[in-house]
This record gives C-alpha cells, structure tokens and sequence, in this order.
C-alpha cells in the first residue's frame, strides 16, 4: 500500500483520473482550470456531500461503496426532478494517511455508480472534474448536473387532491442496515452478492437477509429507471429522509394532506423484519413497530415517491400506496404520522 503523503498530489490525480470516463458532450474534461460541456437543455444542478462521523464512520468504511453512495445520493436528486444526468463533479478531502488504493476504490465506485445509472436511464454520465484537498476527515462532496426539457421539472409542488401516491425502489432498508451496523452486526456485506456465475453465496437465509440490509445502507441501488418512467408525476421526491419527512415536504409545498395505507406498506415491512427479530429477540409486537419505523421514518434507500393521477396500471417499478386528500400533513390510516425522518440539525 502507498500513501497519498508518499506520492503527493500529481501522482495521486494521475492514479484516480486513470479510472476517468469522458462522455460525447464533454468538450474540456478533468486536467485544465474547469470543464466545457455541451447542454442542450435546461440545467438541473445539485450538490450533496457524506461527512465522515456524520455520515459514516471507518468502523465499517468501505471505501468502494462509499463512492457508490456518494455518486446515488445525488444522481437520485437529478432523476427525480425528471431530469437525465449531464455529469458529476467530485470533490474529495482525505487524510495523508490515506492509501492510494483505497482513493482509486472510492473514485472507482463513484464511476461505476455513474455508469449504473447511465445504462438504466439511457444516458452518459462522465466525471467532468472536481478537487483534491488534504483534510484530518473523509468529505466526499458531488454536485450532480442534468438536463431537462424547457419547464418540464418535477417539483414537490405539484400534487392535487385526488392524486394517488406512488412509490419506487425501497424504503426502511438502510435504516434496518444502520441499527444492525450499530448493533455489531457484520458489515463484510461482499459475502451476500452472488458470484461472476451468478451462484449465490454460501450464507444462512438471515444472515444473507441481514447482510443485503445493511448493503442497502453502505451503497444504495436507486432505481434509476422507474424515476424515468414515472412522466406523468405531479411532484416528484427522492427519500432520502425518510417516508414521514419527504412525503410531507410534498404535502406542505403543494398545501394537500397525503393518506397513506398500512397495508400497502406492508411488503416494504416484511423484508426488514428479520432484522427487527434480530434486534429485539422474542418481542413480536416490538419487532413489527421497529420494522415500521424504519419504513416511516429511514431515508437513504432513495427510494423515490411521487403523486399522479391515478393509473390503471402503474409504470414499471411503481405501487400505490395512499393518496392526496383536501388538507394538510401525512397520515397512516387516517392517524397523523409526526415527521420523524432524519436531520442534521436535530429539528
């Protein structure tokens, strides 16, 4: 292993922009004083960062998944604006002690994120530049270009009463992910993907249940795709926060009341209920509660949620799960839900 400290800031560029990708409507890419790319379209711009202590911590960092939920967090944001990714900048502060390798797996899960989603969605998704700096944390901060058609945005402001609420992807996994990294749970998660052959691991069915959660937490799979289909949306949110605080971000921005259904959610329960059992032993009423906090109240699955008039068919990746009404906040079977979600500043 070689330090950064070891082979100071030329070589380590050298060594992380050999992983670069360009992309056909990249004019100047990484090397010079910024970037020139060609848009066609309006510009969709967002910027999120994973602080290390806040975000993360090196108990269980990897740094490849890392990069890879830095890169989702932020290609997510784009998608659901209705937008298709232009590019990511990416700037990165390390410690010197930092090993080159472990910078290349991180720059290398930030590309192959990127590249997920370009295929899901049809589209190139170059890093067009970034910085480098020296720091005693891990801050790894992108900002996220898109492009969208003249006043065709998705904003949370839209819904109507009336509307049915749909959702994409997965909510409450990371979160369960989270308690179980929190809990000591092991966080080798490499063990619960399935080999090159596609053979499946050699792993119990809890263990290999618990191991994909807190995948799910470490590096996030949006599904890129479904945010593609949902055309038709009138608002639009990524969960990052979580269900209770995203949902009702959109019902205050558009002034409705969003109803959701207990037992829509409920295979969204079930798959994080193992690791509800495996926290709380033989607490069955307590398992369920913990397992629908973390539907209500997890974020960073991204899972995205919109609002639509109805459809006799969802699109491809989509279910209903409530809908808008007359009003104000969000509720769970006609029970106001408190916003629960995550904030940095404890409000």
């Amino acid at each position: 292993m070689t330090r950064l400290s070891e082979l100071g800031e030329s070589h380590v560029l050298e060594r992380i922009l050999s992983h670069y990708r360009s992309g056909s409507q990249v004019i100047i890419g990484p090397g010079d004083d910024a970037a020139v790319t060609a848009v066609d379209a309006d510009l969709v711009s967002t910027a999120d960062m994973l602080v290390e202590n806040e975000d993360f911590t090196r108990t269980w960092l990897d740094w490849s998944r890392l990069g890879v939920k830095a890169a989702a967090q932020n290609l997510s944001d784009v998608c659901v604006m209705g937008a298709q990714p232009h590019g990511l900048l990416v700037s990165l502060a390390i410690p010197n002690s930092t090993d080159i390798e472990d910078l290349e797996a991180l720059f290398a899960g930030i590309v192959a994120e990127a590249g997920r989603a370009g295929v899901e969605l049809g589209c190139e998704v170059p890093i067009i530049g970034g910085d480098l700096s020296s720091s005693q944390l891990i801050v790894v901060a992108i900002t996220a270009l898109g492009a969208i058609g003249k006043d065709a945005a998705i904003t949370r402001s839209g819904a109507r009463p009336g509307d049915a609420i749909y959702l994409a992807g997965t909510i409450g996994r990371a979160a369960a992910g989270l308690d179980l990294l929190w809990a000591g749970a092991e966080h080798d998660t490499s063990r619960a993907a399935p080999d090159m052959s596609g053979t499946a691991p050699d792993m119990s069915g809890t263990d290999l249940e618990l191991a994909r959660l807190i995948d799910t937490q470490l590096a996030p799979q949006p599904d890129y795709a479904a945010a593609g289909r949902m055309r038709a949306a009138s608002a639009m949110i990524d969960v990052s926060d979580g269900l209770s605080t995203d949902l009702g971000r959109v019902a205050s921005a558009s002034g409705v009341h969003a109803r959701i259904d207990r037992a829509d959610l409920q295979d969204l329960i079930d798959p994080v209920l193992p690791a509800a059992r495996h926290l709380l032993g033989d607490d069955a009423a307590g398992a369920e509660e913990l397992a629908l906090g973390w539907v209500l109240n997890g974020g960073e699955d991204h899972g995205f949620v919109a609002s639509s008039a109805p459809f006799d068919t969802p699109p491809v990746g989509w279910r209903r799960i409530g809908e808008m009404r007359a009003g104000h906040g969000v509720s769970l079977d006609g029970e106001p839900v408190p916003t629960s979600g995550f904030s940095h500043f404890g409000k």
